[in-house]
């Protein structure tokens, strides 16, 4: 992807990215399951806390990325492969289940506010494939223009986000929690393959395998 310009295929590609990074269909379910059993201010309360902080780390992301990649001394690629076992992770749990079933219940029983922060915005809303795109981006971003088309798809994902989980706050006595599940296995493995293909391109990109059209 070439971030020196901007074209329509460039915010196309990023807001697909960041749709699947920062986007609400990894994290509506568990936000269902997680707020179930509170009251309307509580969910909205979770609501609100899992929106501001996965946007205000996201917003970091894309200021700090490159400096954290300097800093720290790891380059994208390595990223992509550390973000694709985390995702693997998380789309196993999703498909196969918790073990324990006494896990679900004592994230339930916790603050809500704890919830909001881990695990509703991190991982679940912003996801590490959203993590891998916002450093990649801040550090490939070479112009200000650029840099500014990130912040401002950025911002309509976000809006997204904030449509989505206040209906689905609105709506959650009403869904039926059988076809939430049966789109949460469907989802955690479309996840599955995105994280194989998250930890590919990090090996392409450190030189350990070639993939064909790159």
């Amino acid at each position: 992807m070439d971030h020196t310009s901007i074209d329509i295929y460039l915010v196309i590609d990023t807001f697909l990215l960041l749709l699947i990074g920062v986007g609400p269909k990894i994290a509506l379910v568990p936000f269902l399951e997680v707020t179930s059993e509170m009251d309307p201010a509580t969910k909205a309360l979770v609501v609100r806390k899992m929106l501001t902080t996965a946007g205000v780390v996201a917003v970091l992301l894309v200021g700090l990325g490159e400096l954290l990649a300097r800093l720290l001394h790891f380059s994208t690629g390595s990223l992509s492969i550390a973000g694709g076992v985390i995702l693997i992770i998380i789309a196993a749990t999703m498909v196969l289940g918790s073990a324990d079933p006494r896990e679900s219940q004592a994230i339930k029983g916790q603050d809500p506010n704890r919830i909001a922060v881990f695990p509703l915005a991190v991982p679940y809303l912003l996801n590490p494939a959203g993590i891998v795109t916002l450093v990649t981006l801040s550090a490939e971003s070479d112009s200000f223009a650029v840099f500014a088309m990130v912040l401002g798809v950025l911002a309509l994902v976000l809006a997204l986000d904030v449509a989505v989980f206040r209906w689905a706050n609105r709506v959650s006595d009403h869904l039926d929690e059988s076809r939430m599940l049966v789109t949460e296995k469907i989802f955690g493995f479309l996840l599955a393959a995105l994280a194989v293909q998250l930890m590919l391109d990090g090996l392409h990109s450190v030189g350990v395998i070639h993939l064909a059209g790159h």
